[in-house]
């Protein structure tokens, strides 16, 4: 049972991590100094279906599954079983990768000029 537990407690940290890196960098328009955590989590994020690092949290969620005697998860990953074909088809997910990135960047856009206008804000006026 605590093998269950401990492989259920690290799925929704996964499911946590991915919604952060879809929605972190709004976050950072209200906390700004979560920008930081938010680039250090796209570059894991990205960095783990460009240059195919392996996410410890899949490892992990595996390991738990196998101790608690259930199914580990499949090769291909946590995405692959939990998301693609059940909360969107596996044709779209080009469009899903194409909107997750659009996100991020918006939300960065938006980050830079909030900053931007608090600077003008904060600096005293020309005389």
């Amino acid at each position: 049972m605590l093998f269950r537990l401990a492989a259920d407690l690290t799925a929704a940290a996964h499911f946590a991590f991915i919604a952060y890196v879809v929605v972190g960098g709004f976050l950072a328009w209200r906390w700004p100094r979560t920008i930081w955590a938010h680039l250090v989590a796209v570059g894991w994020g990205f960095g783990t279906i460009v240059a195919g690092y392996d996410c410890p949290l899949t490892h992990l969620e595996d390991w738990a599954r196998r101790r608690a005697g259930e199914a580990g998860l499949p090769s291909s990953g946590f995405i692959d079983h939990y998301l693609t074909g059940v909360i969107y088809p596996e044709s779209a997910l080009g469009l899903v990768r194409a909107l997750v990135a659009v996100c991020v960047v918006a939300s960065w856009v938006g980050f830079a000029l909030l900053r931007r206008r608090a600077g003008r804000d904060r600096s005293p006026a020309a005389s």
